[in-house]
């Protein structure tokens, strides 16, 4: 995406001429981008979180919250994969203006993060209900980054 861009502009500047397929090509990327970026974010409980609320509870009331919250993501991603689904046969018969691609190369995105994030919320449900969550999976729900520190330098 960024050489495609650089590419451009050199071209546009140094040259009086350009890729008009970069724009949009690096456009798409970024979508690609963003959707992927969102899936290692939630990987890494890097989304937002009312952890004001989270931190005034125990242990016990922490891992029902994260119980709750991926039962509420799983939810989401299930809305978001069948909507996708719904729309694709639209999306497979739109084409892209300049690259003459089908859209649904670009909104097929969506699928990878809708299964990427489910199965993550999946694992984490999983690990809830047998009791395989760990302290430090809790601190990092929680935000608690002194504890995550603590833990690492004992070698938990």
């Amino acid at each position: 995406m960024t050489g495609m861009v650089f590419v451009n502009v050199v071209l546009r500047y140094g040259f009086n001429s350009g890729l008009v397929i970069s724009e949009e090509m690096s456009r798409f990327f970024f979508v690609w981008l963003t959707f992927i970026g969102a899936v290692l974010a939630f990987a890494e409980n890097g989304h937002l979180g009312v952890e004001t609320l989270v931190r005034m509870f125990g242990r016990r009331g922490r891992i029902i919250c994260m119980a709750l919250t991926n039962i509420l993501i799983l939810f989401c991603v299930a809305v978001l994969f069948w909507g996708n689904w719904q729309q694709w046969p639209i999306n497979a018969t739109m084409r892209s203006p300049v690259a003459g691609m089908p859209l649904a190369y670009v909104y097929g995105v969506t699928f990878f993060t809708a299964v990427g994030v489910g199965v993550i919320a999946i694992w984490r449900l999983f690990k809830i209900v047998t009791g395989r969550t760990t302290e430090a999976e809790i601190a990092q729900f929680v935000g608690d980054y002194d504890t995550i520190d603590a833990l690492v330098e004992r070698g938990e």
